[in-house]
């Protein structure tokens, strides 16, 4: 009886033990949540700063875009150089694209009014013989979720002009065709519908907004390429001061045998 009597009490005071622990994790997870909550309210606070600030300097900005699009104007074939000259931009672009990029008169990239919801890129093009289009328009819209979906231009081509589906169908003359090996940079403003194709869109996006776009002229003037030039330079300069060096050399050896033949 007197063992039944303690097993029972101890059994008891476990129960009471383990409720007490259940109250104090309970307890600590609930004020870990609030600080997180604090947390997250001070984040997002933060973010609409850095957004209303954003937005400030955007209007700072829009008028010396302005006027740098009207320097780059009377550069010929500035974007279309700069394209080129691109680490990554320069293998998008066909022969046909270049054709096209002679007409770039300009480029522009836009966030909309309250920045994190999206950007636009437009291309605006001279008179051509390619379409009747006076701009060409890529826009990008994001969600809360993080996801992103973009919209473009509907291309009007000129009669016999219309590049799709990697082909240049030329009607003129005996009506043949011209195979290009790979997608034309043109095709990148119409809309698509497979996930994959909208992953390569992003990422062309992103690069000439935050990349191209920020500074078009150190790649107008090519300046990436100046430090493997300057050291396949100095390469060759040190390969020559060797190769003397060891013309010395050897002009020695030849002295030491003709010294032993003598002797």
């Amino acid at each position: 009886m007197v063992a039944e009597k303690v097993k029972k009490q101890k059994l008891e005071e476990n129960e009471d033990s383990s409720e007490h622990f259940d109250g104090e994790l309970v307890a600590s997870i609930e004020k870990l949540q609030e600080v997180q909550d604090e947390l997250e309210k001070l984040n997002e606070e933060a973010s609409d700063k850095v957004l209303e600030v954003e937005q400030r300097y955007n209007e700072i900005r829009k008028p010396i875009y302005d006027q740098r699009s009207e320097a780059i104007e009377k550069i010929p074939d500035f974007w279309l150089t700069a394209f080129l000259s691109h680490p990554v931009l320069c293998e998008l672009l066909t022969d046909e694209d270049q054709k096209i990029f002679k007409y770039l008169k300009s480029l522009e990239v836009s966030d909309s009014k309250d920045v994190k919801s999206g950007y636009s890129i437009t291309f605006n093009f001279q008179p051509n013989p390619y379409f009747e289009n006076a701009k060409l328009t890529k826009s990008f819209s994001f969600d809360d979720e993080g996801n992103t979906t973009s919209t473009g231009t509907n291309i009007k081509w000129k009669e016999g002009m219309a590049i799709a589906n990697g082909n240049v169908h030329e009607n003129k003359g005996n009506k043949k065709k011209r195979d290009i090996t790979k997608e034309s940079f043109i095709t990148w403003f119409g809309e698509e519908d497979t996930k994959d194709v909208h992953l390569i869109h992003d990422e062309v996006g992103d690069i000439i907004k935050e990349d191209l776009w920020v500074n078009p002229l150190q790649y107008f003037n090519n300046e990436g390429d100046d430090d493997d030039v300057d050291g396949d330079d100095d390469d060759d300069e040190d390969g020559e001061g060797n190769a003397d060096l060891n013309d010395d050399d050897d002009d020695d050896d030849d002295e030491e045998d003709d010294d032993e033949d003598d002797n």
